[in-house]
């Protein structure tokens, strides 16, 4: 029998990307898949329930599904109304949130955490932090020209020149690498920096000079690795008087399941220029700046302190176009001519499943 997919409206506050559009549905559709579509599921991206009735999707009950499919984790309410059996896709945050993967597997659902399908070559179009972090990295950089007091690009006038702004990126995974050359393209003076050396050279093919502080910290993953305690104190003092230089500073730096590393101390930011602008990306996790309060703006010694939250929900269309793509690639994995048959013994299926409904629970 043919499988079944559910798309749920998301609930959680401020979140406008939805798990699957038209077009995949219509990829979906294309392999013998029904897709269920809750009303109104898409509005927050601006997709109306026609558009996914015209891909070959009904407007129904998405529960009942074979497979759910969600941005978010379900809230309590939400794992109530899966069925015994059922599969749900989604964000689960199995490092940080274990309650809600405890509660998935008393109701008897397989779970597949986005976040935690591996970094390898063949899983890269499933890589779903990726594909968000390239939403947040972007306009990451646009909130930073929001708030600063200065120009990013050069300016020749016939006032004179205004000198462009200079952008320091704390942290040079997909995030970082994106905010990088966004700001490059807005004209600014960029320098990124990372605890992995490996990353230099990226950053370097995107025009961008190299902070160099004598500190690796290579981990496993393409993460890094946390650091020693005086390892850490070295960073900081480093940092602190690199930081002093730069006009803008987004920090994107994290350690799965850990606290975020704090890169920009209380000091560092008193040492700044007035009127620079930081932009905090691992606010959800704390937060790389010891100023950082999570989901404000703040102003701390005439400096500017942003720690967006689900910065991708800000930019629902793309963001979503891009989820659907990974949740969708990873689905095709677990179908076998419509029918969903995931193998576990399949790398990609084993180490993104995070409840299991047979034996050999994950």
């Amino acid at each position: 029998m043919h499988a079944s997919v559910g798309v749920p409206r998301e609930v959680a506050a401020g979140e406008r990307r939805v798990a699957l559009v038209p077009k995949v549905v219509e990829k979906l559709r294309s392999l013998g898949v029904e897709v269920l579509v809750e009303a109104g599921a898409g509005l927050g991206a601006l997709i109306p329930d026609e558009a996914y009735q015209q891909a070959g999707a009904k407007i129904g009950d998405p529960w009942d599904a074979d497979v759910v499919v969600k941005v978010n984790r379900p809230t309590e309410e939400e794992i109530g109304k899966l069925r015994a059996n059922a599969t749900l896709i989604g964000f689960l945050a199995p490092l940080t949130d274990p309650e809600t993967i405890r509660k998935l597997r008393e109701a008897g659902v397989t779970a597949f955490a986005m976040e935690s399908v591996p970094r390898i070559s063949r899983a890269q179009s499933m890589d779903a932090l990726s594909s968000q972090a390239n939403v947040s990295g972007y306009k990451s950089v646009l909130l930073a020209a929001e708030q600063s007091t200065r120009f990013f690009p050069m300016l020749t006038t016939a006032a004179g020149t205004v000198k462009p702004a200079t952008v320091l990126v704390l942290g040079v995974g997909v995030a970082g690498l994106q905010a990088l050359a966004t700001a490059k393209r807005l004209g600014a003076r960029t320098t990124g920096y990372d605890v992995r050396p490996e990353v230099a050279e990226q950053v370097r093919s995107l025009g961008a000079q190299w902070l160099d502080l004598g500190i690796e910290a290579a981990g496993e993953g393409g993460y890094a690795r946390e650091l020693t305690e005086a390892e850490r104190a070295e960073q900081q003092q480093r940092l602190a008087d690199a930081i002093s230089n730069f006009d803008v500073v987004i920090t994107t730096a994290l350690v799965p399941g850990r606290p975020a590393p704090r890169l920009v101390t209380a000091g560092s930011v008193e040492h700044m220029r007035p009127g620079s602008v930081v932009v905090d990306l691992a606010g959800e996790a704390g937060g790389n700046c010891e100023l950082t309060e999570p989901g404000q703006i703040v102003v701390k010694h005439g400096v500017t302190i942003a720690s967006p939250l689900n910065l991708p929900a800000t930019m629902p269309e793309h963001a979503s176009e891009l989820y659907a793509r990974n949740v969708a690639a990873l689905l095709e994995l677990m179908l076998t001519d419509g029918v969903l048959t995931p193998d576990f013994s399949d790398e990609v299926l084993a180490k993104s499943c995070v409840t299991r409904t047979t034996e050999g629970t994950a």
